[in-house]
């Protein structure tokens, strides 16, 4: 699956590990995440099945790439990762320390829905050498959950994330989703209130996006609810964003603040630098090298290709030197460092100058420091500025 060429240099870059739980209690309206439902899977797999087969997987993986590089990070995601428990979740990071090994620093995440977490599953967790947490919140609001069939009450991430702090984790991250039909205002200001008092040192926040294929998608779509307003989004962004900078949290990319550089999530900066993952689990995406592929989407299926001692890879691509270009250019941009001029093209290079022209990069960063950095304009317009930067 991996070239020769794909292979060199595998423990120079960063080099993570991403495990995909594909399983869900109830299904969320919004969500089009290769998830499936106990109903839904019936008998054809299970956590234990699901689990065996991801330990062939990671040591298929581990002799594929020779003398494997140790995980500088790994990032335990769903699905909801913590129905499988704080005994399931260390079992799935000593899969992964068997195969891989883990660097003396790795950071090691997982996610986790607040109704599954109790003071004794975080302390599990961090027994067991997770060193983060992150959990969906999404809204402190009752009606902008149900819109978003969440079924959590809203409290219940807060409390969870202060527990996550009793139990000794220092990095606890919330989620938050902004843009829900029906939100309003003060709605966004009462779940920023509530994630500031839950003293967590990371906030993850995104617009609200109708998937095709979801349940919320039908519904905009029958005329039930309307669509998300860019407008409202826009005032949404500004709101969120100067309620966290004035709590100590800035931004490091566009969705994502942190209270500190040591706070920041090295997992997903492994991937906006370029570095390397192992995807592992029913439809994970993995890369190395400029190589990226995607595993088979069933948790059945995917476990029949292992047993049958194949990777269970369902198609891959080998990224041309455009498409590396792009997507340096797309991700480096959404950083608060920006991205460094030399690595733009000459179109690109006086296209630069146009955006600070029109207020969407900054003209000291890029005077000073030689690097595109978005304006807090720029960032409400990100993916215009990068069309523009690319031609």
């Amino acid at each position: 699956m991996l070239q020769e060429d794909a292979l060199e240099g595998v423990g120079t870059r960063p080099f993570g590990v991403y495990v995909h739980v594909p399983f869900c209690a109830t299904r969320c309206g919004y969500c089009d995440f290769n998830t499936y439902t106990a109903g839904e899977l019936g008998s054809s797999s299970s956590p234990g099945s699901w689990l065996e087969a991801l330990r062939r997987e990671l040591d298929l993986a581990a002799g594929l790439l020779g003398t494997p590089p140790r995980a500088d990070t790994v990032f335990v995601g769903g699905g909801t990762p913590s129905l499988l428990g704080a005994d399931g979740l260390a079992a799935v990071l000593d899969a992964v320390r068997g195969s891989f090994g883990l660097a003396g620093d790795a950071e090691v995440t997982t996610e986790s829905n607040p109704e599954s977490t109790s003071p004794e599953f975080f302390a599990g967790l961090l027994r067991a050498g997770y060193t983060r947490v992150s959990l969906g919140m999404q809204s402190a609001a009752p009606h902008v959950l149900r819109v978003l069939d969440r079924v959590h009450t809203p409290g219940r991430p807060v409390a969870a994330a202060r527990e996550a702090r009793a139990a000794g984790f220092e990095h606890v991250n919330l989620d938050l989703i902004y843009g829900t039909p029906g939100e309003r205002e003060e709605d966004l200001r009462s779940s920023l209130e509530a994630v500031l008092a839950a003293g967590v040192d990371h906030v993850s926040a995104y617009a609200l996006i109708v998937e095709d294929g979801t349940a919320l998608a039908r519904r905009v779509r029958r005329g039930e609810l309307p669509a998300p307003d860019d407008d409202v989004l826009a005032r949404r962004y500004e709101l969120l964003d100067a309620a966290l900078a004035g709590a100590g949290l800035h931004w490091y990319e566009v969705s994502n603040w942190a209270a500190s550089a040591r706070a920041r999530c090295r997992h997903n900066l492994g991937y906006w630098l370029g570095g390397d993952w192992w995807g592992a689990g029913p439809g994970a995406h993995g890369h190395i090298g400029g190589v990226r592929w995607w595993n088979a989407k069933h948790p059945a299926r995917y476990a029949a290709r292992l047993e049958s001692g194949e990777l269970p890879v369902a198609g891959q691509e080998v990224l041309t030197a455009q498409d590396r270009y792009l997507e340096r250019v797309m991700l480096e941009l959404r950083l608060a460092e920006g991205l460094p001029l030399e690595a733009l093209d000459e179109a690109g290079r006086r296209s630069v100058q146009d955006a600070v022209a029109e207020g969407l990069l900054e003209r000291s960063a890029l005077a000073d420091r030689g690097r595109a950095v978005l304006t807090g304009r720029g960032r409400l317009l990100a993916d215009g500025v990068v069309r523009r930067l690319v031609g």
